[in-house]
């Protein structure tokens, strides 16, 4: 039904709103503003103000109603609305910042975040994620490896519980088998397109891509988007150098080094894509302790930029939006508890930024 003849009314909309809250606990703005016959930005209006009166929060397309509705109370002075169990699979480098925004996002809802470190092995996931149901959390958040046939039955297992699960920062090999499963991760292949059209945009030709090996889940979609986005440039990535980073880590890493730059050399590359960023700042000191002049000889994007900027030249860098992840899947668990069965799956893909630096401009 259109309510057209109210909807020029605010106080009336906000009427409206609200009994839609009271009645069904959720708003989304879409679908309000064409029952109310409305722009979104006009219910966005509506929705803030009732945000600010303390009657609703705000998740993501929409809001939910606050525990006690019409009372301008921090939700933080009362009881959790819900309890969710989120497992990160490492407690150093990147989950950490993921983990900090869902923690802050969680305590502006008034949601209660019960975290448990796991390891990329998919029985230790499992493990963590057993204890943490076994607590009676409502919800998951939950970031298991996806490429390998455990990790597969995994998470059809997760995709049939009869509770929420949203996947951080991990996408399903193939989406389509996935019903219920909800999910915001990084467009790493998008990220890695920035780099490359940067590069190229530079002059560039021969740029090759060092990154952590085909098991990790990032290093899929990164080879995607270089691979991609080179040969949307009319450059062969066949012909590119590719390489595995991990041993820029180890204790023989300046042999390892070494060896990278020779066939840089050897291959007339001139510019070079290292995920993680650390490893890229271990191979650029390497490479000035060499004699190869940066970006002169040699320009470097790192990828992460947890450490990029403390390099010496300072390293442009590929800035995945974890930030906005961590508070993302906090916001989709908790519109999945509020809305329940009559909501769609939402699967949300945040794109990445390109943080120039003195590695690739001379």
């Amino acid at each position: 039904m259109t309510l057209a003849p109210r909807a020029g009314f605010a106080e009336q909309r906000r009427d409206e709103l609200l009994r839609e809250l009271r009645a069904h606990g959720a708003i989304q703005v879409t679908e309000m503003s064409k029952r109310l016959g409305v722009s979104e930005v006009t219910l966005r209006r509506d929705v803030n103000a009732l945000v600010d009166l303390g009657i609703a929060d705000r998740v993501h397309g929409g809001a939910i109603l606050r525990d006690v509705p019409g009372r301008a109370a921090s939700p933080r002075a009362n009881a959790p609305r819900f309890t969710i169990g989120m497992v990160v699979p490492s407690t150093n480098y990147y989950w950490p910042t993921v983990f900090a925004d869902a923690r802050t996002m969680a305590e502006e809802m008034g949601v209660r975040l019960v975290v448990r470190a796991s390891t990329y092995d998919i029985a230790d996931h499992q493990k963590q994620i057993a204890l943490l149901m076994a607590q009676g959390v409502q919800a998951l958040i939950v970031a298991p490896a996806t490429d390998a046939p455990e990790a597969d039955r995994l998470l059809h297992w997760l995709d049939r519980l009869e509770i929420p699960v949203v996947l951080a920062e991990r996408v399903p090999v193939d989406p389509r088998e996935f019903g219920t499963l909800e999910w915001a991760a990084s467009d790493h292949a998008a990220g890695a397109r920035l780099a490359v059209s940067h590069l190229v945009e530079l002059g560039h030709e021969r740029i090759g891509l060092f990154d952590l090996g085909a098991s990790n889940p990032t290093v899929p979609q990164l080879r995607r988007g270089w691979s991609d986005e080179l040969a949307r440039h009319g450059i062969n990535p066949r012909v590119q150098l590719q390489g595995d980073s991990r041993a820029f880590a180890t204790e023989a890493r300046d042999a390892a080094i070494d060896e990278a730059l020779d066939r840089c050399a050897e291959t007339q590359t001139t510019a070079l894509v290292i995920l993680p960023d650390p490893y890229a700042v271990f191979f650029a000191q390497r490479a000035v302790e060499r004699g190869v002049r940066i970006p002169e000889d040699l320009a470097i994007v790192a990828y992460d930029d947890e450490v990029a900027h403390t390099a010496d030249p300072p390293l442009t860098a590929i800035r995945p939006p974890k930030r906005h992840v961590g508070r993302l899947v906090v916001e989709l668990a908790v519109a999945q508890l509020a809305e329940g069965a009559r909501r769609p799956p939402h699967r949300v893909h945040v794109g990445a930024q390109l943080v120039v630096r003195a590695s690739t401009l001379t």
